[in-house]
């Protein structure tokens, strides 16, 4: 079976997926919160290496950025905050729309899940300081049946 890296199209269809939701985060009144202090010039291509990773591709984030850890420091210590978690969720759904993603069924739903769990769990483990993520965090792994356990 393949994985959902290569179901979704690979490297070309998460640097697709990954810009357009990023267009739809900044233009988001809510989430675009997030970004109003300035992000990466390189955020897109981050993010999307990112996904390459945890859908079964390849190294890319790690090879190229850094760990889990890094990235979840990057999105700790903020509080909670619940209604611009569900925007950026929101926002993700629409994406894959922007990007032609109607007729897999599974395949949607499989990325929606990823996502929502990435957005309410394994990126608000640390809501109090950043500071308190842990260093040596691998990325999450998904697959067509979730969470990938080793």
């Amino acid at each position: 079976m393949q994985s959902v890296y290569d179901a979704v199209g690979g490297d070309d269809g998460l640097r697709r997926l990954a810009h357009a939701w990023h267009e739809r985060v900044l233009a988001d009144e809510v989430v675009s919160h997030a970004f109003s202090h300035g992000f990466h010039p390189e955020h897109t291509e981050r993010l999307a290496a990112y996904w390459i990773e945890a859908l079964g591709g390849p190294a890319a984030y790690t090879d190229a950025y850094g760990t889990e850890s890094s990235v979840v420091r990057m999105h700790s210590g903020n509080g909670p905050h619940e209604e611009m978690d569900r925007r950026a969720i929101a926002c993700f759904d629409q994406a894959l729309t922007d990007i032609g993603l109607t007729e897999n069924d599974r395949l949607r739903s499989v990325l929606y899940d990823y996502f929502a769990w990435a957005t309410t769990v394994s990126m608000t483990q640390y809501t109090g300081s950043a500071s308190d993520v842990p260093a040596g965090l691998s990325i999450p792994r998904w697959s067509w049946d979730g969470l990938v356990t080793d």
